[in-house]
């Protein structure tokens, strides 16, 4: 039999594919011709000088930032956009964010519901997306708060948490909708240094998920221990990709070597 050893290829979702991707602001281009595959319960991080473009292309994943050339596909549906033929349309707000329920984001800074428990932030989308009932979002939410180690925190009020655990609790609130990517755009920057570990170890922990991992971050030591492919941006370009052995290790350009040379 062909290709047993991967038995479970047909049932894995979260395969990324950016194809050509150029995105403006003005003048400037912020993307300039971005293609990548990445494949489904792959972790990928994406490295670079601030202002080369990392965030931009993480928000044009799930259509936060919308592309002028070029587009994005997950799963072989095309981000934002309806094929009509050979043609593509740009959806409607709705079908936007019913397709972006399939895409975890976790930003810099948390953006928790200050009004709300814990528990509360963990079961509101769920529900409102009529994936679960009130009593499967909670049982769901504590399972959740297990995989991020906050289960004593259920009653608290979002703003009383510390910032790794606010962090922990917004990864947790993406993870609730049980999408096939997830995204972190610099989720530790915010954080004091002291704190940075325990959020990583939260996501170390999803990279052994099997759902897709796209983390834009300078945390050069899990990069190299976490991911399957380490890219390299400058200028809204990819100058190297490969594994996180080749770029991190054996970097073929000055530009990679040099902010390498930085950040060690």
């Amino acid at each position: 039999m062909l290709h047993s050893h991967n038995h479970n290829a047909h049932n894995q979702t979260g395969h990324i594919s950016i194809t050509g991707v150029s995105k403006y602001f003005g003048r400037h281009k912020a993307l300039d011709n971005i293609s990548l595959e990445l494949e489904p319960g792959s972790v990928t991080v994406i490295l670079g000088p601030s202002g080369s473009g990392k965030s931009t292309l993480l928000r044009a994943i799930n259509h936060l930032e919308r592309v002028d050339e070029g587009f994005i596909q997950i799963d072989g549906d095309y981000i934002g956009y309806r094929q009509v033929g050979d043609k593509l349309y740009e959806l409607k707000e709705k079908e936007i964010l019913r397709q972006r329920v399939n895409v975890g984001y976790v930003f810099q800074n948390f953006n928790l519901f200050p009004h709300l428990t814990v528990l509360e932030n963990l079961i509101e989308a769920p529900i409102a997306h009529k994936k679960l009932n009130r009593k499967e979002a909670i049982e769901q939410a504590y399972q959740l708060l297990d995989v991020v180690g906050l289960r004593n925190k259920a009653d608290a009020w979002s703003r009383h948490l510390s910032g790794g655990q606010q962090q922990r609790i917004a990864i947790a609130r993406a993870l609730a909708l049980r999408p096939r990517v997830m995204l972190f755009d610099e989720p530790t920057s915010a954080l004091d240094p002291e704190l940075v570990g325990e959020v990583l170890d939260v996501i170390k922990k999803l990279a052994r998920s099997g759902t897709t991992l796209v983390v834009v971050t300078h945390e050069i030591g899990f990069a190299r221990e976490v991911a399957d492919n380490v890219v390299f941006m400058v200028d809204g370009k990819i100058v190297e990709q490969g594994s996180s052995d080749e770029v991190l290790n054996h970097p073929q350009h000055s530009r990679t070597r040099q902010f390498l040379s930085k950040v060690l």
